[in-house]
C-alpha cells in the first residue's frame, strides 16, 4: 500500500474512535421519480447531510463539481463510480480514479451488483479500478450488493450472499467494503472477521423505524464492522440532523440504539 493511500484512508476513519460515519448521496438512478422523496432536492439533501457531520459523503463527480466546493474541508469527499440498477436497465462506469484525485477526493467508490449473467463485468470494473487507483494512491471503496433473480431483479442481504459479496470486494483488491447487514449477528461476525480489510455496513433499505437502523448498526458494529454509510436513513428522515446524531452516537461513541436515539433527541 503506497504511501497516498494510507494518508487517505486515515482520513476515511480518522475519528478516534477508528470507525468511520459516512453519508451516501448518490445511486439517484435508482430512486425512481426525480421529483420525489428525500433526493428531490439534491442540494438540500446533501445540506441536510452535512449538518449531521459525517466523516465522509459519497456522491457522483457531477454532484461534486456543483455543490460540494462550499463542503470542502468539513468531510472526506468520495467520488462514487458506479452507476447501475438490479435490472441491468443502467450499467456504466463513470468515473476514474484520476477524476477522483482532480476532484481532491479521498476516495474512489465503486458500486457493483453481483451474481447473475453480468456479474463477470462489475467484478472488472472493480479490479481495473484498483489497478488504475494505484497509480494514484487513492483507496477503494467497493459497495457491493448481491442480487436474486427469482422474481425480477432485486438486492438481498442473506448471510451466504453478503459473506459472497465480501469475498469479491477483498478478493478484487479493495481497501474498504461496504456491504449490507445480513440480520444474523453470528454470521455476520464470521464474515467481518475473515475479511482483511476494513468492513462498513450500507444503510439499506429505509428501515420502518429510525431505532431499527440503530439497532442494526449497533448489532453490525459488535460484530466489528467500522462503522456504516447510511443514505435514506439520513436523508429521507423527517429530521436527518437528529438522525445523523444518533448514528453518530452508536458509530462513534459505543451507545445502544435507544441511547443515542434519547440523547440525539429523536
Amino acid at each position: 500500500m503506497s504511501l497516498g493511500t494510507k494518508v487517505r484512508l486515515a482520513r476515511l476513519f480518522s475519528h478516534p474512535s477508528g470507525n468511520l460515519f459516512g453519508g451516501a448521496v448518490d445511486h439517484f438512478v435508482g430512486y425512481g421519480d426525480v421529483r420525489k422523496g428525500g433526493l428531490a432536492d439534491l442540494p438540500g439533501a446533501l445540506a441536510r447531510v452535512m449538518v449531521g457531520k459525517p466523516d465522509y459523503v459519497s456522491i457522483q463527480p457531477g454532484t461534486a463539481r456543483h455543490l460540494w466546493p462550499q463542503y470542502a474541508g468539513e468531510a472526506s469527499l468520495v467520488i462514487q463510480a458506479g452507476c447501475f440498477t438490479p435490472d441491468d436497465r443502467i450499467s456504466e462506469l463513470i468515473a476514474t480514479p484520476e477524476d477522483a484525485v482532480r476532484a481532491g477526493a479521498d476516495a474512489l467508490a465503486v458500486a457493483i451488483p453481483v451474481r447473475g449473467a453480468t456479474e463477470g463485468k462489475y467484478i472488472r470494473w472493480l479490479t481495473d479500478s484498483v489497478n488504475a487507483a494505484a497509480r494514484y494512491g487513492m483507496p477503494v471503496v467497493a459497495h457491493i450488493y448481491p442480487r436474486d433473480f427469482t422474481d425480477g431483479a432485486k438486492i438481498v442481504f442473506t448471510p451466504d450472499e453478503i459473506a459472497y459479496a465480501a469475498r469479491i470486494g477483498y478478493e478484487s483488491g479493495v481497501d474498504v467494503i461496504k456491504i449490507g447487514y445480513t440480520g444474523d449477528f453470528e454470521s455476520f461476525r464470521e464474515t467481518v472477521r475473515t475479511c482483511p480489510v476494513p468492513v462498513v455496513i450500507a444503510g439499506g433499505p429505509k428501515t420502518d423505524t429510525l431505532l431499527g437502523a440503530l439497532q442494526q448498526t449497533a448489532d453490525a458494529i459488535r460484530a466489528g464492522a467500522r462503522g456504516a454509510v447510511v443514505g435514506r436513513n439520513l436523508w429521507g428522515h423527517g429530521d436527518p440532523q437528529k438522525a445523523a446524531l444518533a448514528f453518530r452516537g452508536v458509530i462513534h461513541d459505543g451507545l445502544s440504539a435507544e441511547d443515542a436515539l434519547a440523547k440525539a433527541g429523536a
